[in-house]
Formats: C-alpha cells, sequence, structure tokens
C-alpha cells in the first residue's frame, strides 16, 4: 500500500463553514475566520491531531473540505500560505485590498 504524501511542515488546518462557507482555521479552540489565530502544526504528530479535529467536527456538520495548508511564518509569527491557491482563498473573494478579509487581516 502506498504511504499517504503529507505536505512539508510547517502547516496549518483549513477548511469552509458548513452554514456560512467561510474558509475558517483550527484554532486552540475551535475555528476561527482570523488565519492569524489558526493552530501551526510543526510536526507530523500535531498535524494528525489537526486532522483527526477535523474528521471530527466533519461528521458534526460543521465544516467542509479540511485539509492542511504548507506555511511559512511572517516576521510577525503570522502563517502565509506557501501556494498562491490559498493566499486567494485566506484574503477572501475579492480583488480589491480595501474589500474582504485582507482589509481586516493585516498581515
Amino acid at each position: 500500500m502506498a504511504a499517504v504524501k503529507r505536505p512539508h511542515m510547517p502547516v496549518m488546518l483549513v477548511a469552509n463553514d458548513l452554514l456560512e462557507g467561510d474558509v475558517v482555521f483550527a484554532a486552540t479552540e475551535g475555528w476561527t475566520r482570523d488565519p492569524r489565530e489558526a493552530c501551526i502544526a510543526r510536526d507530523d504528530s500535531h498535524a494528525q491531531a489537526l486532522e483527526s479535529f477535523a474528521a471530527d467536527e466533519f461528521r458534526l456538520a460543521r465544516i467542509v473540505d479540511p485539509y492542511l495548508v504548507e506555511v511559512t511564518l511572517n516576521a510577525k509569527g503570522h502563517p502565509v500560505p506557501r501556494h498562491y491557491r490559498e493566499v486567494l482563498r485566506m484574503l477572501g473573494p475579492s480583488n480589491r485590498l480595501d474589500l474582504g478579509k485582507q482589509a481586516d487581516f493585516k498581515f
């Protein structure tokens, strides 16, 4: 059986809130819409714990499409996704910097 391909550390867990549709990030207690509050896994055991949390939350119909995202930490210690697709998801649906999440969350 082939081994499961895991993203490179560090990672954060993202999903979509089932009722609101917003991108959410696993936080110390539940979910947050603010990526600066996301839990960051730096090793496989923490990443597996985040995936177990996501599986439970999916079974409880709170979130959909959970997965781990590779991140780097900026000078302020905030996670920044390594892939452009995830940067767009994190910032919000607008290409205007004065609207959406990018206006609320300064990285």
